[in-house]
């Protein structure tokens, strides 16, 4: 990335780019999955350490698929705000059924 992304804006179309593959998809929508099912299992048993200790291994599953499937270096080492909420962004649009048209529209296909 030799351009600093200096707006959300510019940073969502950047980040769909990074995660071109439905497979990495995947692979973060499970880590918003289980971020989910940690608060709330922290909220529930007041046990905070399950969701610091989680995170890590939440973490390493969608760094696994930038490494292994997508290629490409995590948008959070540089963006980790803007990634934390396009993660949960992204998630939303699949669930609802809208992230087909947001990738279409900014020409987002999978890489080869």
């Amino acid at each position: 990335m030799a351009k600093t992304i200096a707006s959300y804006g510019e940073f969502w179309p950047f980040y769909l780019g990074e995660h071109s593959k439905p497979t990495t998809r995947a692979f973060h929508y499970a880590g918003v999955i289980g971020f989910i099912a940690a608060v709330l299992y922290a909220g529930l048993t007041g046990d905070w350490w399950a969701l610091i200790l989680t995170l890590p291994v939440l973490y390493a599953i969608a760094w696994f698929a930038h490494l292994v499937i997508e290629h490409n270096r995590p948008a959070t080492f540089t963006y980790p705000a803007w990634s934390l909420v396009s993660d949960f962004k992204m998630f939303a649009l699949a669930v609802t059924g809208k992230l087909g048209a947001e990738l279409e529209k900014y020409q987002i296909h999978p890489r080869p």
